[in-house]
């Protein structure tokens, strides 16, 4: 399971992108080294352009979906929530935090 200090970390990081507008070196090693695999997938879903924000009118709505391999998926980062298989079998039993489709969500918030 990955640990609060993990989240906490992404959030500063991502509040550190959005000051200077892009991921550093150092952020990447940081982001790779607490969430492996699921980092190295959401910064290619990210450099993909497979993140998709809508913005509905005039209700200013916001939607996250992400394009995935097999299927696009919702996204909901208020509620750290995604409609992904990996949400619902290892972060709802607490095997983890966060799937990949929530980190390069957070990420592309971030970078805008």
């Amino acid at each position: 399971m990955k640990k609060p200090s993990e989240i906490d970390m992404l959030k500063s990081i991502c509040k550190e992108a959005k000051a200077e507008g892009r991921v550093t070196g150092p952020h990447l090693t940081q982001l790779s080294e607490a969430f492996g695999s699921r980092f190295t997938k959401a910064w290619e879903t990210l450099k993909d352009d497979r993140v998709k924000k809508y913005i509905f009118k005039p209700s200013d709505r916001i939607v996250w979906i992400v394009v995935g391999k097999e299927r696009d998926y919702l996204v909901m980062p208020a509620a750290d929530f995604c409609t992904c298989d990996d949400f619902y079998f290892r972060v709802m039993d607490r095997e983890a935090h966060l799937c990949y489709h929530l980190i390069a969500q957070k990420l592309a918030e971030a970078l805008d």
